[in-house]
């Protein structure tokens, strides 16, 4: 009983210790599980906006191992790989005040510019005759993307610095930010990349929009495109006739007319307006320029309501659909086909959700800077996904801009899943002063 009873008590302190060390483990992971869903001071985490990227991830893992899944293709394990890259990136920048963006704004605008100048180096990768990728190894980064956020950004800091009243009062920060936004298109499109390009517009008026900068403004932009769409248009028209007199075939010919043409535009993309306008004048037979377009609406068509199923689509797995562009530019048509007009409308309602949440936190961050942020970031989102989407279903020219988190391509997967991690610091951020 001696013998028991001494080593009773040392026993039962080195036990005590040891359940100390399990609570004391248990309390910090309570504290971190604590401070990532509530966060500091009751910040919060954002739900809506990981699940809404989480379901389109796998929507898009999905419908690209459906298109290659006759050929034994395996972009789909890249675009999972990516995933996680941007997953990791998310959590980075969700966790860091979105400040740093303000501080370090311009460095992160001159990084951006370096890249787009270097696509004109030896380290420029040439796919389809254009120049729009760096190849560091084996790695191939687009450029263009990364232009976005820095654009963004620089602009959003600017605006958030500035004075914004009159129009006297607000004319030198317009200036800034149509020169911040305009360099990075006029590097886009020498590349050329027309698509790459045409999310920068609707950023920029947005930044000055929620800025407050007066209706005078929009209204002399809205009549300056209408002007330059009067010219691209006429030039379309031009070179119409200049097939027509010389009895050229456009898919031929390309590289001629752009040679006697005023306008920067390339034959090719002359081809494109065409097509989507009146695509019998270019492509009667629908063998060339228009193909994609026409078996994309095939594709749509044949999905009906519900769809053909997971894995039985035929325009993709079978080549009619070139892979080149089923993947990602076309990507929302194996969805269609597959998922029928409900699948389609899912997908729809679930960027939807997405960019509405994106607005909502636009109007609880705690600054301008933030609130230009996160409508910027929206925006961005919007046009993706209505140009793309658009172009699909033959409303919208055909330009190559990729669908957010669905289409294949690891730069633009990370750069959205970087865009949603700067929502979600705002978010978290949102009550620090």
């Amino acid at each position: 009983m001696g013998e028991i009873g001494g080593n009773f008590p040392r026993r039962w302190g080195q036990n005590h210790g040891d359940m100390r060390v399990v609570f004391g483990v248990k309390r910090r992971i309570i504290a971190y599980l604590r401070a990532f869903f509530i966060g500091r001071e009751g910040m919060g985490f954002d739900v809506i906006g990981p699940v809404c990227v989480g379901l389109l991830v796998a929507v898009g893992i999905a419908s690209i191992y459906s298109a290659q899944s006759y050929y034994g293709g395996d972009q789909w394990k890249s675009q999972l790989q990516w995933a996680a890259l941007g997953t990791l990136l998310y959590i980075a920048i969700a966790f860091r005040d979105y400040k740093i963006f303000l501080k370090n704004g311009h460095w992160i605008y001159i990084c951006c510019l370096l890249l787009l100048f270097l696509i004109f180096t030896p380290l420029g990768l040439r796919r389809f005759g254009a120049v729009r990728w760096l190849r560091w190894g084996g790695v191939v980064v687009q450029p263009s993307e990364l232009a976005k956020l820095g654009a963004l950004i620089m602009g959003a800091g600017i605006l958030a610095r500035s004075k914004i009243g009159k129009m006297r009062d607000s004319l030198a920060a317009i200036g800034q930010v149509l020169v911040i936004f305009g360099v990075p298109v006029l590097l886009i499109l020498l590349q050329p990349d027309l698509g790459s390009s045409l999310p920068f517009l609707p950023i920029a008026f947005a930044l000055l929009f929620i800025s407050g900068v007066p209706g005078k403004f929009f209204v002399s932009i809205m009549s300056l495109l209408l002007i330059i769409t009067g010219i691209v248009a006429w030039d379309a028209y031009a070179y119409h006739l200049y097939l027509d007199r010389y009895q050229l075939n456009p898919q031929t010919s390309v590289g001629q007319f752009e040679k006697i043409s005023l306008l920067p535009l390339k034959d090719y993309q002359r081809n494109r307006i065409i097509s989507f306008v009146a695509p019998d004048i270019v492509d009667p037979k629908g063998t060339g320029i228009s193909w994609n377009l026409r078996q994309s609406l095939i594709a749509v068509g044949s999905g009906g309501m519900t769809g053909k199923g997971r894995g039985k689509g035929t325009q993709a797995r079978l080549g009619y659909l070139p892979q080149s562009v089923a993947t990602n530019d076309f990507i929302f048509s194996i969805i269609a086909e597959e998922y029928g007009f409900m699948g389609g409308i899912f997908v729809l309602l679930i960027y939807a959700a997405l960019m509405a949440n994106g607005l909502r936190i636009a109007c609880m961050a705690r600054d301008r800077f933030g609130l230009l942020l996160a409508v910027g970031i929206s925006v961005i989102f919007l046009v993706h996904v209505c140009i793309n989407v658009g172009m699909t279903l033959g409303i919208m020219p055909i330009t190559g801009i990729p669908l957010p988190f669905i289409s294949y391509g690891g730069s633009f997967m990370v750069i959205c899943c970087l865009f949603q991690g700067i929502i979600q610091s705002i978010y978290r951020f949102r009550n620090e002063y």
